[in-house]
């Protein structure tokens, strides 16, 4: 038996591919912005493991020999069937809220968490609680959580990282059927998760996994393009098109919904604080590459906006100089009166050479001049070189560079 959905290597490498892609790109784009980043990332990341782990530690109830040993039983017993030899901890918790619910997800790459309120719905059908257990085996054996910082630039994008996800999710369940004796248990398994414990064993199976024909209209498609995990009844199809050795018959999704998805960026990878930690990274890495962008973009305005203030001064001493036939003692002698709206410049000085020197605004650039020298040419005519020693080429306009 395949144990790998058959996608989810295609859509790792993927992945793994773009991740690369966009880390390589940030790092040239802005080195240090961009390495500082990835190192609060990784920080925040192990940070928030070492937390959830103390959480866990001090509030689940570790399963031992001791302590449930029918469930220590059973999750040896699986972690052999399933390949596992360094056999994991593993806790029964009740989660009750948002922050239990983040936990069990981020927390399921290093320890079995069972959830307690499942464990009670399979209490009659012990072997059902094998496939919950080879489930969650199936993300520690395969690593699934430990690279999902260093992919979250690809996880972000729509369609792709959702669709990795439910992927997983295939991947588990597949595990989760080895790990039982028979189909059944691992139906019941799954159905218990819709339906908790006494309505899990009076419904029809079958009739519930014929509901995945319902998921091929617009909303469904839809919402399952942009869910973390498929629709349990197309789990439950495909575990039963598993035991019997064929292919899962799932209904095409909608085009139109295809089509809208491509628009929603993905924010639930795990879930909850997990979504929210994805979108608060997606927005930091957009900051850490666009951000110097967007300073030097505001700088070259505003040392634009000075170099035109410059301009209006050169004109006036031009005039004057063809008036009189030397240069202005002064600025206001020429006639030039400061006109600055967008105050980009603190000042603007003539010399005794005759040349206008421009200080603009910009607080890294403030005591640093921009030079307007008079060129005198033929027949006397004066023109000006712009240009400036202590303000980088690529801030200041085209015509004051190289001068």
């Amino acid at each position: 038996m395949e144990l790998i959905y058959k996608y989810e290597p295609t859509l790792l490498a993927m992945m793994a591919g773009l991740s690369f892609i966009c880390w390589v790109a940030l790092i040239a784009a802005a080195p240090l912005p961009g390495l500082s980043f990835i190192a609060i990332i990784l920080f925040v990341h192990i940070f928030l493991i070492s937390t959830l782990g103390a959480w866990l530690k001090g509030t689940g109830i570790k399963i031992t020999y001791q302590q449930f040993p029918d469930l220590r039983a059973r999750v040896d017993v699986c972690c052999e069937r399933l390949g596992l030899l360094d056999n994991p901890c593993a806790y029964l918790i009740q989660p009750r809220g948002a922050f239990e619910a983040a936990a069990l997800r981020i927390l399921s790459g290093r320890f079995i968490i069972l959830d307690s309120t499942i464990v009670e719905a399979l209490e009659d059908k012990p072997d059902a609680i094998n496939f919950y257990i080879g489930h969650e085996i199936a993300r520690i054996k395969l690593r699934h959580m430990r690279w999902a910082p260093l992919l979250i630039p690809a996880a972000v994008l729509p369609l792709l990282g959702a669709a990795y996800s439910r992927a997983r999710e295939y991947t588990c369940d597949r595990h989760g059927y080895l790990a039982c004796d028979s189909l059944a248990s691992a139906e019941q398994g799954l159905v218990a998760l819709a339906a908790g414990g006494r309505r899990a064993a009076q419904m029809s199976v079958s009739q519930y996994a014929g509901q995945a024909e319902e998921s091929a209209g617009f909303w469904m498609s839809f919402h399952e393009l942009v869910s973390d995990r498929p629709w349990l009844v197309k789990r439950v199809a495909a575990v039963q098109a598993l035991a019997r050795g064929r292919r899962v018959a799932a209904p095409s999704r909608h085009g139109l919904a295809l089509l809208l998805a491509l628009f929603v960026p993905r924010t639930g990878v795990v879930g909850g604080m997990g979504g929210l930690m994805l979108l608060l990274a997606a927005l930091g890495i957009a900051g850490a590459g666009l951000l110097p962008a967007y300073r030097e973009n505001r700088e070259q305005h505003r040392i634009a906006s000075a170099v035109n203030v410059g301009k209006d001064a050169t004109a006036a001493v031009e005039r004057y100089y063809y008036i009189n036939g030397r240069n202005p003692d002064s600025l206001s002698q020429a006639g030039f009166a400061l006109d600055d709206p967008d105050r980009a410049v603190v000042a603007v000085e003539l010399d005794d050479g005759g040349i206008v020197r421009v200080f603009p605004s910009a607080y890294e650039w403030r005591n640093k001049a921009i030079a307007f020298v008079p060129v005198h040419g033929a027949d006397s005519k004066l023109s000006w070189q712009c240009g400036s020693a202590q303000i980088p080429p690529h801030l200041l306009p085209a015509e004051c560079r190289d001068n």
